[in-house]
């Protein structure tokens, strides 16, 4: 299982995890849902309680990821699968991101 932070203006606004069988799933932080002052990340993936699941990594997030020329070289200089679409999205949405929304790996123990 692999997670990451998952920032909004530098915010923590929830988890997105990557579990063993390749679902993902993703949970706002109770305190993001609870304060009314406070947008959801997409429309999308609306603040709710409940995590969201799914067999492949939302959307969202995925369109955040490189693509042709580009993802090739970032695979091939951090040395990632082309299809590790988690690996490739913690690496390169920590800092490089067109929105609000930045990606930080959480290193489980």
């Amino acid at each position: 299982m692999r997670t990451a932070q998952v920032l909004f203006k530098d915010e923590a606004a929830g988890t997105l995890t990557q579990h063993d069988d390749g679902s993902f799933s993703f949970a706002y932080d109770p305190s993001w849902v609870d304060d009314p002052g406070k947008a959801a990340i997409s429309l999308t993936l609306p603040k709710r309680h409940q995590a969201y699941h799914s067999e492949f990594l939302f959307p969202f997030f995925y369109n955040m990821l490189p693509e042709g020329s580009n993802k090739q070289v970032v695979c091939k200089l951090n040395r990632l699968d082309r299809d590790d679409y988690f690996g490739l999205l913690i690496t390169i949405a920590k800092n490089d991101t067109i929105g609000a929304v930045t990606i930080h790996k959480i290193d489980n123990e």
